[in-house]
C-alpha cells in the first residue's frame, strides 16, 4: 500500500521506463471486500508494466488519508524487496537517487570472476527496497 500512489508510479515509471498497462482507478464495494476477506476495502489500484510485456507486471495500491508506520526493515518476514535487472546499473541509480530514492549501501560485484553481477540495494521514495543487478 503506497502512501502517494501516483508518485510512486512516477517514479517507476521514470527510473524503470514502466509504462502504465491500466491508469490508476478506484477499488471498492462488496466485490472487492469479499475478494480480500475483509468487511470494507476502498482503495485505488495502477498497473505497470514494461514495455511490450503484458506480465508480470506492479500494481500500486494506495489508500489516500492511510496511516502507516516505520519504513520496513530488510531482514523483516515477508515480501522484501524487488529485484530488477539493468543494463547500466550506474545509470539507473543515478535516476532512481534524482528521482527520490535512497542508496542503501555501494555497489558491490556478487558474481564470479567468468560472470560478473553488479548489485545495489536502494530505497524508493516509499521506503520500498529494492536491487539493481547488472548481469
Amino acid at each position: 500500500m503506497a502512501r502517494d500512489g501516483p508518485a510512486l508510479a512516477g517514479f517507476y515509471v521514470a527510473v524503470f521506463g514502466l509504462c502504465i498497462l491500466r491508469p490508476r482507478r478506484a477499488l471498492s464495494g462488496p466485490l472487492f471486500a469479499r475478494g480480500l476477506g475483509l468487511d470494507h476495502v476502498a482503495f485505488h489500484s495502477t498497473w505497470l508494466g514494461f514495455p511490450g510485456a503484458n506480465a508480470p507486471f506492479l500494481e500500486i495500491f494506495d489508500a489516500p488519508g492511510a496511516q502507516f508506520p516505520g519504513l520496513p526493515e530488510f531482514d523483516w518476514p515477508g515480501f522484501r524487496h524487488l529485484a530488477v535487472a539493468v543494463g547500466d546499473l550506474q545509470h539507473v541509480l543515478s535516476r532512481a537517487l534524482a528521482e527520490g530514492g535512497t542508496r542503501l549501501g555501494e555497489p558491490v560485484d556478487l558474481g564470479t570472476p567468468d560472470h560478473p553481477c553488479l548489485a545495489v540495494y536502494l530505497r524508493d521514495p516509499e521506503g520500498n527496497l529494492l536491487e539493481l543487478e547488472q548481469i
